[in-house]
């Protein structure tokens, strides 16, 4: 079953001062920008709307696949990490009693969903921040220089059989100790 928002905050909530619930700047300036719901939609025709079992909410796993670029953690430390810490569970909008999504539902879920979800997830990211002008895409400009190399014309590879015998030749013979079964 296809679900988009979570339970909400958790009652233990409430008894925990503002300064406990107040996000960092840049955590809350993302915050904000992925509360839009275009971003949900690329993620719909992956989940039937009704039937099934209740899937983590996409505004969870969104926030920490953020988490888990943005940080470059794997699944398993971004669950242990977003478990252990306030202000991620926050921003997750994973209540304080609630459990964190385990690793493998998070790896099952971005192996489901594919690269056309996320391919649809840049699109409504690109039309949001164009549209909220925080891209210049006027300015951009790629650099598509090719450069011909081919890897026998290094310097060093004409040294490489005089060094190879050198060092041979100190160990002593190292293709006699090896036996017959040394490769050729």
């Amino acid at each position: 079953m296809f679900r988009t928002i979570g339970d909400g905050p958790s009652s233990w909530e409430l008894f925990l001062p503002p300064e406990v619930l107040r996000l960092p700047g840049e955590l809350s300036r993302v915050d904000a920008f992925l509360d839009d719901p275009v971003f949900f939609a690329p993620f719909a025709p992956y989940f039937h709307p009704v039937l099934g079992r209740p899937s983590t909410p996409v505004e969870c796993y969104l926030r920490l696949m953020f988490l888990k670029f943005r940080y470059r953690l794997g699944f398993e430390s971004l669950c242990a990490e977003v478990s252990d810490s306030i202000t991620w569970r926050r921003f997750c909008r994973i209540g304080l009693d609630g459990p964190v999504p385990h690793p493998t539902t998070l790896m099952k879920l971005t192996s489901r969903c594919g690269p056309e979800a996320v391919a649809g997830l840049n699109e409504a990211l690109w039309a949001k921040a164009a549209g909220q002008k925080l891209l210049r895409t006027g300015r951009v400009r790629a650099d598509t220089t090719v450069i011909a190399a081919t890897w026998r014309t290094r310097p060093m590879w004409g040294c490489w059989p005089r060094r190879w015998s050198s060092w041979c030749a100190r160990c002593g013979g190292c293709r006699q100790r090896a036996g017959p079964q040394a490769p050729r």
